[in-house]
């Protein structure tokens, strides 16, 4: 088994500081880690639920990823990051069984993450996110 747990659940938001009020005031809970992620063009939220994360995240260019799909789909989850140990292993056997990568390869993520996402089309319909710690 590749997956070691779930790393987190990533849910794009037009207003950031909005978003952390309301986990704040329905779930009384704090941000664990911000970060902004320049190369993705997102600022990212993170609330810390056991060992894993909801990910609040919002773009900081009209050109990034979550840009655009806030502008198609609107608010709501955008991915499903999956933990593993080796994140090139695990992209390799995803795209040995069919999954189509976005990233040819892994490469950094926040929290200093190595990380590889898997584009929905070749994984039933969720953008998926490896993640290495």
């Amino acid at each position: 088994m590749l997956l070691t747990e779930i790393d987190h659940i990533a849910i794009a938001v037009r207003d950031l500081e909005a978003a952390i009020g309301y986990y704040r005031q329905a779930f009384n809970a704090e941000v664990h880690h911000r970060e902004i992620v320049d190369s993705d063009g997102v600022e990212e939220a993170l609330i810390k639920v056991a060992d894993s994360y909801i990910q609040l995240t919002s773009a900081t260019r009209p050109d990034s990823p979550i840009a655009v799909f806030l502008e198609k789909r609107g608010e709501g989850l955008h991915h499903v990051g999956y933990r593993v140990d080796d994140c090139a292993e695990a992209l390799a056997q995803m795209v040995a069984a069919g999954a189509t990568p976005i990233d040819q390869a892994p490469r950094p993520g926040s929290r200093g993450t190595t990380v590889a996402f898997i584009h929905p089309k070749g994984s039933l319909g969720t953008l998926i996110e490896l993640v290495q710690e």
